[in-house]
């Protein structure tokens, strides 16, 4: 098992809430350190996909009740929304016996459904934290370049070759495609809903073009914008909205998007190996967005994300504006010297921010002009988990 982040910062957060809900993506393994944690609590795994757990739960409050002094996991807790009420009563039962924290841990792969149903019941009683796919330092020191073209479902990274990695992600996305969006409400027929995600990933880090997808589908533009939330919302998606300023000029207001696991991208995009991604022309774009999820995965709670870009072309890849107000912007580049445009210089004008870099295909640190660092992906990780620390 590759150690993970998230496992520190989840006991940490049991120790501190009676609830907590742990948020990804399918098969990126979640149940695997819910259930690490649940040796270190005593817990109890419950599958609410499993009909035999489900029957246990016929009369929550009574078997829960029974659990008190367990650490109680329950998986896919989006599924049996009605749960929530009776977890809400056991928590406060729980708090008068004395039991005020680590009572459970809820497991669901759709966040924003999973946090409006649990925040409205449990407002106060509940933490949340959101698991990603590996990332760059929890894969180190292993070759970067391997995680970028498998992506970070441990299941497809860890296989024996690219082709049986590929294998894996051709099933997994098969079964969302089959399985978990018609569950999330898609009246879409699976093909369709495949060609909107491989259209999306041709355009992997464009600007998006709800009409242009509408008719290349030949399907309305509220449908088309309904299964873009919904991949937003299972954590497949990432719409990386505007940096909106007063700069008096023309800005670009259309969110960004982004197939958040590389891994993905490739196979949807028919990419089996370093070089056929190499003379791919999304290998930029696919750089890119791997970038961000990697940067995105280490910065502090509250952290807002932008990328800003004018009609002139003034752009910048990445802001990050932390709850402290500080700005940070990042330029990504792939190769191993990496220039700058004009049009970043004058992004940075614009921006106005405190510390700006330039993310590349190398390890080492230097300045490029004044102000502005040329770092490598880990370093730059290393120092955004810096700034979370007290």
């Amino acid at each position: 098992m590759i150690p993970r982040r998230a496992f520190a910062q989840t006991m940490a957060l049991l120790g501190r809430f009676p609830a907590v809900a742990l948020v990804g993506a399918r098969q990126v393994g979640k149940t695997t350190l819910a259930q690490a944690c649940g040796r270190e609590f005593d817990g109890i795994y419950l599958d609410l996909e499993s009909q035999r757990d489900l029957r246990k739960l016929s009369d929550p409050e009574d078997y829960l009740s029974a659990r008190e002094q367990h650490l109680v996991i329950l998986d896919e807790i989006q599924r049996v929304p009605e749960l929530f009420p009776s977890l809400r009563g056991l928590i406060d039962e729980g708090r008068k016996n004395g039991k005020t924290t680590g009572r459970f841990l809820l497991l669901g792969s759709a966040s924003l459904e999973l946090i409006q149903r649990s925040s409205e019941t449990l407002a106060g009683r509940i933490a949340y934290i959101e698991l990603n796919p590996l990332d760059a330092l929890e894969t180190a020191p292993a070759p970067v370049h391997v995680l970028w073209l498998r992506g970070g479902f441990p299941d497809s990274y860890l296989r024996e070759s690219d082709a049986e990695s590929s294998e894996y992600r051709d099933f997994l996305i098969r079964s969302y495609l089959e399985r978990e969006v018609p569950l999330q409400g898609s009246r879409l027929a699976a093909g369709k809903v495949r060609n909107l995600w491989t259209m999306l990933a041709h355009s992997q880090g464009g600007i998006a073009n709800i009409a242009a997808l509408s008719r290349n589908l030949e399907i309305d533009g509220r449908t088309v914008t309904a299964h873009l939330d919904l991949l937003e919302n299972m954590l497949l998606l990432r719409k990386l909205q505007p940096w909106h300023a007063n700069v008096g000029k023309r800005l670009v207001k259309s969110p960004k998007i982004y197939i958040r696991d590389s891994g993905l991208l490739h196979e949807l995009l028919g990419i089996g190996n370093l070089e056929a991604l190499a003379g791919h022309p999304v290998v930029g774009a696919s750089w890119e967005g791997f970038v961000i999820e990697n940067l995105l995965s280490c910065v502090p709670p509250r952290t807002e994300a932008y990328f800003y870009r004018t009609n002139a072309g003034a752009k910048i890849d990445l802001i990050l504006k932390f709850r402290t107000g500080e700005i940070w912007a990042v330029e990504i580049k792939r190769g191993l010297s990496p220039s700058l445009t004009k049009g970043f210089h004058s992004a940075l004008a614009d921006v106005n921010p405190g510390k700006s870099f330039v993310v590349y295909g190398g390890e080492d640190r230097f300045k490029l002009k004044p102000g502005i660092e040329a770092i490598g992906l880990r370093p730059l990780q290393v120092e955004l988990l810096a700034l979370a620390k007290p």
